[in-house]
């Protein structure tokens, strides 16, 4: 018998005081589109957690808010296109920030094998569309990071950043459908989209204006970072495998430390700067999704 992880069990213990579901087949209940044989979708939490777990996420979100509007304008800074490896190969400029960029299309691609993949275990059919989307926000910030990275400017930067904060909110999206709701995961993603493009275009229209401000977008990704760690530690997923979710974002830690650090590692041998390891880190942290995604089953069901 497969032994079920940690927070498959936190998570029977955390329905243990809660009212039992009808039986299968009782009115009002019916098996969600796309079931697993024989498991269901653990019920939504309720209760003060709940309640206090909201809380929390809310005075973050107001907080986010707050600083995006009242803190002073930040522009881009232009040196932040001046990056450690110039080295051309084959007449490819930037060749090594480019080619690694190709991390990202081959992660997206396998993702989205991996989502339409009818093995793949999700206990209701419209929980792969924010997985799906994430993978599409993979694939297509290949293309953008490539084509920025050919020639940098605030214009080509522009597209590397609009996918990628499709693939940050919709991966959020996908942990609230994972950890607490699905109709409410769902509902979340077009908004999360949006409030992700309008950060990007609000950048670049504030850039062309002679007025940059680059600060809610970097807010933005501050923020989604932060409330899928929180939602993480605050809700355990319906599913197995949920743990590799903090390997997602170790993942983005060590490519900020690589993206901060570009020159410093360039200049220890030469060989691979901080920003191309940036892009390998990123797209390993994209990997982990895949791999959840493929070994991950339901949580058993809670025996009361």
């Amino acid at each position: 018998m497969e032994v079920v992880e940690r927070g498959c069990a936190r998570h029977r213990r955390d329905t243990l005081t809660k009212p039992a579901r009808p039986p299968v087949g009782a009115r009002g209940v019916a098996d969600p589109a796309g079931a697993a044989p024989g498991l269901r979708p653990a019920p939504a939490p309720h209760g003060d957690g709940v309640t206090r777990r909201t809380r929390y996420i809310l005075a973050a979100t107001g907080l986010c808010v707050a600083a995006a509007v009242l803190l002073p304008r930040v522009p881009q800074p232009l040196d932040y296109h001046d990056f450690a490896d110039h080295r051309a190969v084959a007449g490819v400029a930037n060749f090594f920030d480019v080619a690694s960029s190709v991390g990202f299309l081959l992660v997206g691609l396998a993702g989205l094998v991996v989502v339409a993949r009818p093995r793949t275990v999700f206990a209701a059919a419209s929980e792969r569309v924010p997985y799906a989307v994430f993978f599409v926000g993979m694939v297509l910030t290949a293309i953008g990071s490539a084509y920025y990275h050919l020639a940098p400017n605030n214009e080509r930067l522009f597209w590397d950043r609009l996918p990628m904060v499709i693939a940050f909110m919709s991966l959020l999206a996908a942990q609230v459908v994972d950890r607490y709701d699905v109709r409410v995961g769902l509902a979340l993603l077009p908004p999360l989209l949006l409030v992700g493009i309008a950060s990007v275009l609000y950048w670049r229209t504030t850039e062309r204006a002679g007025a940059g401000n680059v600060l809610p977008y970097a807010i933005l990704q501050a923020y989604a970072v932060g409330i899928l760690l929180l939602i993480a530690l605050s809700q355990p997923s319906r599913y197995t495998r949920g743990g590799e979710v903090y390997w997602v974002f170790a993942g983005y830690v060590l490519a900020k430390v690589f993206e901060t650090l570009d020159r410093a590692f360039f200049d220890l041998g030469h060989l691979l700067s901080g920003h191309t390891l940036k892009h390998l880190a990123a797209a390993v942290a994209g990997l982990v999704v895949c791999h959840m995604l493929l070994r991950r089953s339901l949580c058993a069901p809670s025996s009361v």
